[in-house]
């Protein structure tokens, strides 16, 4: 009875060690099997980003743009008033500066007069006002003194003499003849400005070149991809029209003389 009963019980040992044996290479498996789906998953995740920014890399931008359009206008606050961050004090300004064009285009103010008036104003109103501090026992007003600093002004003088520079470089290399290209783009520029200038004074162009350079930067922000797409159809049949031009016209011009020096 006892060999019988150890020779059951060794059987039943063997059967729960095949039964646990059987589960755990089925965990196993499972574990496997659901590492090895994580691992597709993110193959598939990878690759759907890759060909997203692959996707996004191909998309035309306008004046080959790669950065937001707030990095491109330097950041800072000029970016956020341009790009109507703060509404209420870009609106300001849009008021502001329509306000001078109307007090000198439409009223037909003159420069010094307002300048001249405006310090009379000022004298007048610090002056009364100190002299009736003594009647009334306050002490006057406290007037700041005014200083501009030398680093400021050295700052300004350097970075208008870097784009004057820059300016007269690209005139001598437009003179020498070596890009046809950019000489074309100035002269219809200059034309342009020509045209504007027989139809409307400084002051109304000005303030036209402001309105557009305050509201064309937040509009293309909002609409950059239809922009862009519309930009993109547009370079493509400007350069197939160039592409005609330069073929008929341009290609029979001869070229400066440093242009055929370099070839």
């Amino acid at each position: 009875m006892a060999e019988h009963k150890e020779e059951h019980e060794s059987v039943m040992e063997s059967v729960m060690d095949k039964i646990s044996d059987k589960f755990h290479g089925d965990g196993g498996s499972s574990s496997s099997s659901s590492d090895s789906d994580d691992d597709d998953k993110k193959k598939k995740g990878s690759s759907s980003s890759s060909a997203a920014a692959a996707a996004k890399d191909k998309i035309y931008r306008l004046f080959g743009r790669e950065k937001p359009v707030h990095a491109v206008l330097g950041g800072g606050k000029p970016a956020d008033l341009v790009l109507w961050r703060n509404k209420k004090i870009s609106g300001g300004v849009l008021a502001g500066a329509t306000a001078v064009w109307l007090l000198f285009e439409v009223m037909e103010y003159h420069l010094l007069t307002l300048l001249g008036h405006c310090l009379i104003l000022s004298l007048a109103t610090l002056f009364l006002w100190s002299n009736a501090c003594t009647f009334i026992n306050k002490s006057p007003p406290n007037i700041p003194e005014v200083t501009i600093p030398e680093e400021t002004i050295v700052n300004i003088a350097r970075s208008l003499r870097y784009e004057i520079n820059r300016g007269f470089f690209t005139l001598k290399e437009i003179g020498q003849g070596r890009d046809l290209k950019k000489f074309l783009i100035v002269v219809a520029g200059l034309w342009v400005l020509s045209v504007l200038g027989s139809s409307c004074n400084f002051l109304t162009l000005a303030y036209i070149v402001f309105v557009v350079l305050y509201t064309v930067p937040v509009l293309y922000e909002k609409y950059d991809d239809k922009v862009d797409a519309f930009g993109e159809k547009a370079m493509i049949e400007l350069k197939k029209y160039y592409a005609i031009v330069d073929e008929k016209y341009l290609s029979k011009i001869p070229k400066g003389p440093l242009k055929n020096k370099k070839q």
